[in-house]
C-alpha cells in the first residue's frame, strides 16, 4: 500500500520525512476518535496566503476542543515555510515558482482508548504539503455543478474538526452524480457545502449565512467582505432560505482550493443564466489581486 503513496515531504512530531515513511500510533486519539483539528493553508508563489487568519481559526478550534496549541505563531510559520521549501526542492523548482497546499493537523495525542479527555498528554502534530491545483480559465468559464441535501452533521460545525464523516458522506452525494459539491440546508436554511462556504447573489447583493456554530467560518468570509467593500457590492450575513438559493441570480463557492468559483447548475437546473455572472467575475478578479504580494 505504501507504494501507492507519493513520497511527498511531511512532518510528524518534530521530524521531517515523507508520507510513505511517517507513522502514527494506532492509539492516537485522532485515529480512534477523530479527536483533533486541522487547517489548510494555500501558498501562492511560495508565500502562505492569509496565514494569520488561519492561525486565528486554528487557535479557536483548539480552544473549543480543549487541546493546547503545541506551537506558537512563529513555530507554525517556520514549519509552513520549511514544508513549502521542501516541496519546491522535491519537484525541482524554486518556492516562488510553485503553488502549494499545506495541511496542518493537531490531535489530542496518544492514550488508551477512553472517551474522557486524558490530561497532560502531548498533542500529535502532523503536516504535509502538495501541489495546489488552480482551476483553468476554461473550467471557470463553465462553472461547477452542485446538488442539494439536508445538513445531517453535528451542531458544532464552527470547529474545523478532523471528524469529517458527515462531510465525506455529503460530498460523495455530489460525486456519485458527477457533481462538484453538495450544498446543505438545516431546517430549510442554507448552512454550507461539504467542503466550501456558499454565497448567493440576488439583485446585486452578496448574501451568506451568519457566523455561528452551524457553519465553519471560512477564511474567505472576511476576504469576500473586503472584496465586496472594495468593489462597492452590498454584502450581508443573514439566514438564507432554500427558496432564495434556488431563485438566486448567482451561487458562489469559496474555499482554499476553489478560491471563488461559480455554481452554474444546481440539482440539474441552471443557476441564473447558467453561466458565471458579473458579481462572480468582479470577486474573482479581486481575489487574484489579493493574492499578489504587497509592495514593501
Amino acid at each position: 500500500m505504501s507504494d501507492t503513496i507519493p513520497e511527498l515531504p511531511c512532518y510528524l512530531n518534530g521530524e521531517f520525512s515523507t508520507l510513505g515513511q511517517a507513522k502514527v500510533s494506532v492509539l492516537d486519539r485522532g485515529f480512534i476518535f477523530g479527536d483533533g483539528v486541522y487547517e489548510v493553508v494555500p501558498a501562492y508563489a511560495g508565500r502562505p496566503f492569509r496565514f494569520e487568519e488561519h492561525m486565528v481559526r486554528l487557535d479557536r478550534s483548539l480552544g473549543e476542543m480543549r487541546i493546547r496549541n503545541p506551537l506558537d505563531r512563529a513555530g507554525w510559520r517556520k514549519l509552513v515555510d520549511q514544508l513549502v521549501a521542501a516541496y519546491a526542492k522535491h519537484v525541482g523548482k524554486q518556492p516562488q515558482d510553485t503553488n502549494q497546499l499545506v495541511y496542518l493537523q493537531v490531535t489530542r495525542g496518544v492514550a488508551m482508548r477512553d472517551h474522557v479527555m486524558p490530561p497532560d498528554i502531548a498533542p500529535t502534530v502532523f503536516a504535509m504539503v502538495n501541489r495546489l491545483y488552480i482551476y483553468t480559465p476554461e473550467e471557470r468559464s463553465k462553472g461547477v455543478m452542485c446538488v442539494t441535501a439536508d445538513d445531517f452533521r453535528w451542531k458544532k460545525a464552527h470547529i474545523k474538526s478532523t471528524s469529517l464523516a458527515g462531510a465525506v458522506l455529503s460530498r460523495q452525494m455530489s460525486a456519485d452524480v458527477g457533481g462538484n459539491e453538495t450544498i446543505m440546508f438545516r431546517d430549510g436554511w442554507l448552512s454550507e457545502a461539504a467542503a466550501s462556504n456558499v454565497w448567493i447573489v440576488k439583485g446585486g447583493v452578496v448574501l451568506g449565512p451568519p457566523k455561528d456554530n452551524l457553519v465553519l467560518e471560512g477564511i474567505r468570509y472576511g476576504l469576500l467582505e473586503q472584496l465586496c467593500s472594495a468593489q462597492g457590492i452590498p454584502f450581508e450575513l443573514r439566514r438564507v432560505s432554500r427558496e432564495e438559493v434556488q431563485a438566486a441570480d448567482e451561487i458562489l463557492l469559496s474555499s482554499a482550493t476553489k478560491e471563488i468559483i461559480a455554481c452554474t447548475v444546481l440539482d440539474g437546473q441552471p443557476v441564473g443564466k447558467g453561466q458565471p455572472g458579473p458579481i462572480y467575475e468582479k470577486l474573482f478578479s479581486g481575489y487574484q489581486q489579493a493574492k499578489r504580494p504587497t509592495p514593501a
